[in-house]
């Protein structure tokens, strides 16, 4: 993060703008509009910039910028004119005074930026990128200003009206904020938006009057395997009202940035031979925070009912009578299949699909091999990368043919992803030659010979 987005003050504050054509008026016009007192210093002044000074009380000096400009009197400079030499003097000027500036199209002789605003005051929401691309983040807030309702900023008026009063009434933050959260979801909003005051301040005296300490809650939620936008709209929500998030290694970091901010993250991944929390622990961690009252978000790469254990987690909860939610995700076999372009049935090749784990307790197989070895089926192979030289020849021990096509996805559906393609008989050493890495997922049926026609991915890389 190149730049801090905050909130400025600039209320009757003193601002100085150096520049007097087109570029000055569209920033005076967003000082203006916060409340401050503009100063332009210019040869000559477009007729509307001036027009604004005089509105904010400032005052117009009409003379080339000079150096021995006092610039300590003022908030913050912006270099709005077409001189780049110009707009880095004063930069360096005001950097050596201590006052915020910014230099119009010049990112380095920048302090501070000015993002393109959506504003529903009291409520603002700013988009910026840190001016690497101006048209790009106006799009953004054009799509934006059609999604967020104009009402919101009575919505977040009327909040500030009674913020004391819930804060008076509820005593915990966590409270506060599920109560507000449940506020807004109910039909508080709507009275709100309409106009309907007195009818909202009715509902939440109500709401205030009959509030009670909320009971803990967990999510057991599927990520999906890796890519973000394989997130379900309904762990995507769960995800961020979470007071805790308790989550594993599969579990991408892109995801983890979409959980709520000020949550409370708990690391609790598991590879092989190293437990970082054993499950016996995080079962215990699910049930000492739902306790004290807050909502637990259990997030799971994959989905937490293949091979993810939330079955055994879920029991635990219910002995300690703790409600729940199950939030299914994008197992891995559908994502990295889909993703290698790998279909998991065809008509052709494959009337049946068998997921299992690649796991060997103890180094030793315990697979049912003689059903696995059938002709028109695909087997899905989670977490086998350490056992796949042993799987390979029980399979082909057991009757399976020793060219039967493999492919074997690493950290499949994220930009790191790998896949190697081969045989029963050779797959292993591919593998090795490659330097493949967990996790991953291993395919093995005729249906992987379809990747080279299907691999979409392949496709987008060359457009």
């Amino acid at each position: 993060m190149d730049f801090l987005p905050i909130s400025l003050k600039l209320q009757h504050q003193p601002c100085l703008i150096v520049g007097g054509g087109a570029i000055a008026y569209r920033k005076a016009q967003l000082l203006v509009k916060a409340g401050a007192i503009i100063t332009v210093i210019a040869p000559t002044i477009h007729d509307d910039l001036l027009a604004l000074v005089v509105a904010s009380k400032g005052q117009y000096i009409a003379r080339e910028f000079q150096a021995d400009i006092a610039l300590t009197e003022y908030r913050l400079v912006i270099a709005a004119t077409n001189l780049h030499a110009l707009n880095a003097e004063i930069y360096a000027l005001s950097e050596c005074q201590n006052v915020l500036v910014n230099s119009v199209d010049d990112v380095p002789h920048c302090r501070f930026m000015l993002p393109a605003i959506i504003d529903r005051s009291p409520l603002m929401i700013a988009v910026a990128s840190n001016g690497t691309s101006p048209v790009l983040t106006r799009q953004i807030r054009t799509q934006l200003e059609s999604t967020i309702p104009h009402e919101l900023g009575r919505l977040a008026e009327f909040s500030g009206k009674w913020r004391s009063a819930v804060k008076d009434k509820i005593n915990t933050a966590d409270e506060r904020r599920i109560f507000w959260e449940n506020l807004y979801a109910s039909p508080l909003r709507e009275q709100v938006f309409s106009g309907n005051i007195a009818q909202a301040d009715q509902l939440i005296t109500e709401a205030l009057k009959h509030w009670q300490k909320p009971k803990g809650e967990v999510y057991l939620v599927g990520a999906g395997p890796g890519d973000p936008e394989l997130l379900t709209l309904k762990a995507l929500r769960l995800m961020q009202q979470a007071d805790v998030i308790i989550y594993d290694r599969l579990v991408s970091a892109p995801i983890l940035e979409l959980c709520r901010r000020d949550a409370e993250k708990i690391y609790v991944g598991k590879a092989r031979s190293n437990h970082s929390v054993p499950q016996e622990g995080i079962n215990a961690l699910l049930v000492k925070y739902a306790l004290e009252g807050k909502r637990v978000c259990r997030l799971k790469g994959g989905d937490p009912f293949i091979f993810g254990r939330g079955g055994e987690e879920l029991q635990e909860l219910c002995e300690a009578n703790i409600h729940f939610q199950v939030v299914p995700g994008i197992t891995a076999a559908s994502g990295c299949s889909a993703y290698a372009g790998i279909p998991l049935t065809h008509r052709d090749y494959a009337q049946s699909v068998r997921f299992l784990t690649g796991h060997l307790k103890e180094g030793s197989p315990e697979l049912p091999w003689s059903e696995l070895v059938y002709e028109n089926q695909t087997l899905v192979l989670y977490m086998g990368l350490m056992g796949l030289e042993t799987i390979c020849q029980k399979l082909i021990a057991h009757g399976q043919r020793a060219d039967m096509p493999v492919a074997l996805i690493s950290k499949g559906t994220t930009p790191e992803q790998k896949v190697v393609v081969g045989t029963l008989a050779d797959i292993n050493a591919k593998v090795l030659e490659h330097e493949i890495q967990a996790p991953t997922l291993t395919i093995i049926g005729e249906v992987v010979n379809l990747r080279e026609q299907l691999n979409w991915q392949h496709q987008l890389k060359q457009l």
